[in-house]
């Protein structure tokens, strides 16, 4: 399949530009927002700057979409909406754009058996990609599903039909689907189709190219952390968009050297006129695949090809990875963020592993074309970030509470600010602002460029895990426990 054709089938998730149906820019993934007249500040007490805020879960890590006049934003079931789903279960909500109302939500019981495959209270982490009318994530237990955005409204569609067994827990009748629920087009559970083994909970953002959905499958380690069940794993997998059907895979073995969890999405860029797919394994290790042109035409699951590979870690240990567990001086690499093309280069973060790794990370620039290392920036101890790149500058988040600024071209450090609190999300940069949040509810927002200024600093009630999204002239704010939706009238 030509690159223009991918082009043409994928001009619905483009054709809005207002819209942000995807996380990141489209296909290239770079946290940067062409929207204008955001806000440079706001009164959570006041409400100065806010359109509406209203309360989610307790424990919010997804990042908002926002796409047909509809957000969608993963979340857990700790403030219920509907009194038949009750308990720990993770939530998918879709909200009215225009006051957040609920129109319908996702809600998926817990996996269960052992904690370490669904870790209590995370809900639904993973960021929904929307096109048309059609918006695809991967539950908390580990299930790709394509819904359809308009939930139950306009009846039960497509070829899944169970969803009252869907919300119900192991065991138990079916609960019958009502007003609120989501109508589930089809279901991909990857644990048994692919033999993934999750842990602690599934975070991917679908990339879409034509028909095609590319997936991170999220999996990881055991409850012991120094063993991986399923060593034939596949950690990035295409399905059909219209069916669901399971068609090609990496083929790389990744999974027996993945240190913790596989948590890094896929990016997608023309590189001197080649399609290249990027992806980030949970070994260190970065690919760069030709996306897949064709399906199998006898229904087998075939291998992705592989353009070039590139290790931002080359002296970390490669082999029985285990055995570094809880060694915070000495050990193997992991990457949380996405891959990011931007200005003719890729940037990737990456280091040792939040929880259990070594005590040292990178943010890297490197040729998009062959995978050769460009340069190499030091962040701090640990890192999840991925990079936004606006005007020759690349802005990225660590461990330390520090956010970088590092000049694109030379690898060189222009300015360090430092926030209060651990950074899980990553900055956003949108109207010649900066966008950033902490773990400790810290809430800053900085000039963009390359003399530092802060624009507004403040500290909110809850931690903050999500990125910041812009769609429509509203800047979209999700903590832990609530979504604030901010404009500038």
């Amino acid at each position: 399949m030509s690159f223009l054709r991918i082009a043409l089938l994928i001009l619905p998730i483009a054709a809005a530009a207002a819209d942000q149906p995807q996380w990141g820019q489209a296909w290239t993934r770079n946290l940067v927002s062409e929207e204008k007249n955001l806000p440079a500040t706001f009164d959570p007490i006041t409400h100065q700057n806010v359109k509406w805020v209203i309360d989610l879960g307790t424990q919010t890590h997804s990042t908002p979409i926002i796409a047909g006049g509809r957000i969608f934003i993963g979340t857990n079931n700790s403030n219920p909406r509907d009194p038949k789903h009750i308990g720990d279960r993770g939530v998918m909500m879709c909200l009215d754009e225009n006051d957040g109302h609920l129109l319908w939500q996702l809600v998926v019981p817990k996996l269960e058996d052992d904690k370490y495959l669904d870790w209590p209270e995370t809900g639904m982490a993973s960021e929904a990609t929307v096109e048309g009318g059609r918006a695809y994530t991967v539950t908390n237990r580990g299930e790709l599903v394509c819904l359809d955005v308009l939930g139950m409204a306009n009846g039960n569609d497509g070829p899944y039909q169970d969803e009252g067994q869907h919300l119900a827990l192991r065991g138990e009748p079916a609960i019958v689907p009502g007003p609120l629920d989501a109508d589930i087009v089809w279901m991909l559970d990857m644990k048994e189709a692919c033999g993934i083994w999750c842990h602690d909970g599934a975070h991917s953002s679908v990339l879409i190219l034509g028909d095609h959905l590319y997936v991170n499958t999220g999996t990881g380690v055991d409850n012991t952390h120094r063993l991986i069940r399923r060593p034939k794993a596949p950690s990035l997998i295409v399905v059909d968009k219209n069916t669901g059907r399971y068609l090609a895979r990496e083929e790389e073995k990744i999974a027996p050297n993945i240190f913790h969890s596989t948590w890094s999405s896929p990016s997608f860029a023309e590189i001197d006129g080649r399609p290249t797919l990027f992806y980030c394994g949970g070994n260190g290790i970065t690919y760069a695949f030709n996306p897949l042109e064709k399906n199998s035409p006898t229904g087998e699951v075939v291998a992705l090809s592989k353009r070039w590979s590139y290790d931002l870690d080359p002296e970390a240990p490669k082999t029985m990875v285990h055995r570094f567990t809880t060694n915070r001086l000495e050990g193997p690499s992991n990457i949380y963020g996405m891959p990011v093309i931007a200005e003719g280069r890729l940037f990737i973060a990456g280091g040792g592993d939040v929880f259990w790794g070594k005590n040292q990370s990178w943010m890297k620039c490197a040729n998009p074309a062959d995978g050769h290392e460009i340069w190499s920036y030091p962040l701090g101890k640990h890192t999840l970030t991925s990079a936004a790149v606006k005007d020759g500058l690349v802005y990225a988040t660590d461990a330390d509470g520090m956010v970088h600024c590092i000049d694109a071209a030379t690898g060189k450090n222009v300015w360090v600010h430092e926030m209060n609190g651990v950074f899980w999300a990553s900055a956003m940069v949108a109207d010649g602002k900066v966008y950033l949040g902490t773990r400790k509810g810290n809430f800053c927002i900085l000039a963009a460029g390359r003399e530092k200024k802060v624009l507004t600093n403040l500290e909110l009630k809850a931690p903050i895990s999500a990125t910041v999204t812009a769609a429509n002239g509203v800047l979209y704010l999700a903590t832990m426990k609530q979504l604030w939706a901010l404009h500038q009238p």
